[in-house]
C-alpha cells in the first residue's frame, strides 16, 4: 500500500534551517503532484508548497523566498529546505501525494521554532 513518511522535524532557533524528507513507497511516485502542508494549534491545515512530477513548484505567500520544495524521482522522496524560520512557522507538517482524486498524506513531523 501507499506510505508516505516524513522526517526531519524538530525544535530550531528563530532564524534556523530544517530540511524535512518524504520519502514514498507502493506508488508511481514520479507521477504525482507532491505537496508540503502544516497545521498549528487551533489553525486548519494550510499548504506551503507543491511541486509537479516535472518540477513545476508553487508557494504560499508566507513561505516564498525561505522555503524550497524539491523532489528525487529516483529515490521517491520529497523535500522542503525550510530557512530563516519564524515562530509562525511552528507547525505539525504533513507530506502529500495527489493525482486526480487519489491523496495520501503522512503522519506528520513536529516543527518548533523557538528561543
Amino acid at each position: 500500500q501507499v506510505q508516505l513518511v516524513e522526517s526531519g522535524g524538530g525544535l530550531v532557533q528563530p532564524g534556523g534551517s530544517l530540511r524535512l524528507s518524504c520519502a514514498a513507497s507502493g506508488m508511481a511516485f514520479s507521477i504525482y503532484v507532491m505537496g508540503w502542508y502544516r497545521q498549528a494549534p487551533g489553525k486548519q491545515r494550510e499548504l506551503v508548497a507543491v511541486i509537479t512530477g516535472g518540477g513545476d513548484t508553487n508557494y504560499a505567500g508566507s513561505v516564498k523566498g525561505r522555503f524550497t520544495i524539491s523532489r528525487d524521482n529516483v529515490k521517491n522522496t520529497a523535500y522542503l529546505q525550510m530557512n530563516s524560520l519564524k515562530p509562525e512557522d511552528t507547525a505539525v507538517y504533513y507530506c502529500n501525494a495527489r493525482r486526480l482524486d487519489l491523496q495520501y498524506w503522512g503522519q506528520g513531523t513536529q516543527v518548533t521554532v523557538s528561543s
